[in-house]
């Protein structure tokens, strides 16, 4: 055996090196976690804070706002279009809300016509803000004016509207806005005390502040503050010095509206700190796991070495021919080498065994299969009929007030057949889907007119947008109410999928009749199309379900066209590029023109015994035929109805095949 070179390293050494290789990339994960999910914390805070800091420019916002809509109440006095100013001053100094000093009307030069604060005719005062003011005339349009101290000293905020005078003038209409409205703002946030929230207005200056805002009003804010705004655009996040002088972290958002600015402080100390407090258990708790794991490895590497040597003495024994015994070991590895030398022809008969069962399995699974199938399709064609039953005497009862042709429930009649139609296409697709599934599903051939039988359909949809391009004749052998059933069907998913551009084309091509019907509608996937002509498979559609339908329309389609002999195929450029499905056809001869059958004169009165055990649909069929004038008697069991037919017998007899003591043939 040749020598290695290098150092030979025992199984127990290898082991605890092993182990400390595999958990250095743990701990310096964990580390760059813990430094990650630190950022992500800062991240989150300044999130958060640039949240509150919108909410609450909302908040002033809707304070403006609720000002500008009282000046506006205010400018709709009709003393101010009547240009009566001394009445329209009683009515502003009436108006006022309680946090206004008072309200200023200026005319198109910026001159006060009058202060509520004074009397009427009392001279003119200093306007304040006068930038806001010419602002307000020259753009017609509400303004938030700049923070300012009055004649006597008071704070105050003008918010102007633009007015009209009695002549048509441009006048300016403004509110004395006192800053304890915005204060009060700030107040309701309940802040801790170590943070700080500001309103400053267009221009800057302090309008409310969380912490001493009799000191602060109309001052600036920190030198900080103002160059993180300035660098940081409408909206930012950053480290500043508050007025105190704590180190606060700030963010602020500028209103898009009246452009003043709301800032929210908090204390920097939160920003980051415990990072390295957490680094510090950490390290300490992965030194302390790694050196347990380094003594379990240790302990484990000396039983392995000794299930190792037992197992070199079993392959000596196996060498020599001797009976191969290896001492049990609860080392997965070692036991299985064990295990291979003395039991493999037994694995061989275990694996084997295991085949069969799998195999039975299989079959016992296909088995539940087919029958759960037959279940499901025994279901679809119970649940068809005890549908029809309903839906029987709801029609009859309509047909019935369409022949009373009550003018006062039209709209309602209109509305119910719709949907009882609906549901009865529902229906009709649950029982074809049932019998295609038996294979019962049927077709009555004869030489039919394709073209005709496509105008006719299209001619019944008067209010759908559909474009018919088809021959004189197109002749096939085929079942017309199926074939009707197919271009109804294809039509109708045109429509549920949104087209406002349906076209139906009819073409003879080689021996076939091809008829497409085209949309510009929704359109379908690749993975759709691989798929549309599969029983109950629908497109993914939102909670709304706008286009309904149980799945069933382009099965039966496809199974109507297998029976006359031909193919549906369906094609699609993708989702909002629209869909086309062909129907293809063999051509037929056309049929021998006929002689029109003539019209059978109208049946007199008739005695009618009418048996039903469902009583909704013998009443309502009951009454449809009495309008029609017959005579009728109902009766509800085979019992009944031989007993009325032995008083009177009748000429017609309309019996309900599923009665409860004796079938309708019986």
């Amino acid at each position: 055996m040749r020598a290695v070179a290098g150092p030979v390293l025992s199984l127990r050494h290898l082991l605890i090196l092993l182990t400390a290789i595999g958990l250095l990339p743990l701990v310096l994960l964990g580390a760059w976690t813990i430094h990650g999910a630190g950022l992500y914390l800062e991240q989150e805070q300044e999130r958060m804070m640039v949240g509150h800091a919108r909410a609450l420019s909302s908040a002033v916002d809707a304070e403006l706002d609720a000002t500008v809509a009282a000046l506006s109440g205010i400018a709709k006095s009709p003393q101010l279009a009547s240009g009566d100013l001394r009445a329209f001053h009683d009515t502003a100094s009436r108006l006022s809300r309680p946090d206004w000093l008072g309200v200023v009307l200026s005319d198109a030069t910026g001159r006060p016509l009058f202060r509520t604060m004074a009397p009427y005719g009392a001279p003119a005062a200093r306007v304040a803000d006068p930038a806001s003011l010419h602002q307000a005339m020259e753009e017609r349009r509400p303004m938030a004016g700049r923070v300012a101290r009055g004649q006597g000293g008071r704070p105050a905020v003008p918010v102007r509207i633009p007015v009209t005078g009695p002549d048509g003038q441009p006048w300016v209409l403004t509110a004395v806005v006192q800053p304890d409205r915005f204060l009060d703002v700030i107040t309701r946030q309940k802040i801790p005390p170590e943070s700080v929230i500001a309103v400053m207005d267009g221009g800057g200056a302090l309008v409310a502040r969380s912490r001493d805002q009799e000191r602060t009003v109309v001052g600036a804010p920190s030198a900080s503050l103002v160059a993180l705004m300035k660098s940081g655009g409408p909206e930012g996040v950053g480290a500043t010095t508050a007025l105190e002088g704590d180190d606060v972290i700030s963010a602020y958002t500028t209103s898009p509206r009246y452009g003043w600015v709301v800032a929210v402080g908090a204390p920097s100390a939160g920003f980051g700190v415990g990072f390295f407090q957490r680094f510090a258990v950490y390290m300490l708790g992965a030194w302390v796991v790694l050196s347990a794991c380094i003594a379990l490895a240790s302990w484990l590497s000396g039983r392995i070495v000794r299930r190792i040597e037992s197992v070199q003495a079993g392959a000596a024994a196996l060498g020599s021919a001797r009976t191969v015994r290896v001492a049990p070991s609860r080392i997965k590895e070692i036991r299985e080498m064990g295990q291979a030398l003395e039991a493999a022809a037994s694995r061989r008969a275990a694996q084997e065994e295991e085949r069969s069962r799998l195999l039975a399995s299989l079959e016992e699974a296909l088995a539940q299969a087919r029958q759960a199938g037959q279940a499901k399709d025994a279901f679809l064609a119970m649940l068809g009929h005890e549908l029809r039953n309903p839906l029987s005497p709801i029609l009859t009862s309509l047909d019935l007030m369409d022949l009373r042709n009550e003018s006062g429930s039209q709209r309602e009649r209109a509305v119910m057949r719709r949907q009882v139609t609906h549901l009865r296409r529902l229906v009709d697709d649950l029982l074809d889907v049932s019998r295609i599934a038996s294979g019962k599903l049927a077709i009555e051939t004869r030489p039919l007119n394709l073209a005709e039988l496509a105008r006719h359909a299209v001619a019944a949809l008067p209010g759908e947008p559909i474009a018919l391009e088809a021959p004189p004749e197109v002749w096939v052998v085929g079942d017309e109410t199926r074939l009707v059933q197919v271009l109804g069907n294809l039509l109708s998913n045109a429509a549920r999928f949104g087209s406002s551009d349906t076209r139906v084309t009819l073409a003879a091509l080689d021996g076939e009749a091809v008829l497409g019907v085209s949309d510009n509608g929704a359109g379908m996937a690749p993975e759709l199309l691989a798929r549309v002509f599969e029983p109950f498979y629908q497109a993914p559609q939102p909670l709304a379900r706008r286009t309904g339908g149980l799945g069933l329309g382009l099965a039966i389609v496809r199974e109507i066209a297998q029976l006359h002999g031909g193919r549906v195929a369906a094609y699609s450029d993708g989702p909002g590029a629209g869909s086309r499905f062909e129907v293809i056809l063999p051509l037929g001869a056309p049929s021998a023109a006929s002689e029109p059958v003539p019209l059978a004169p109208a049946a007199p009165g008739r005695r009618i015994l009418l048996v039903d055990d469902n009583e909704d649909a013998a009443a309502a069929s009951a009454l449809l035929l009495r309008h029609l004038g017959h005579a009728v008697r109902v009766a509800h069991s085979a019992a009944q109805a031989r007993a009325l037919a032995l008083v009177e017998p009748p000429e017609v007899a309309i019996l309900d095949i599923g009665l409860p003591d004796m079938d309708g043939y019986a």
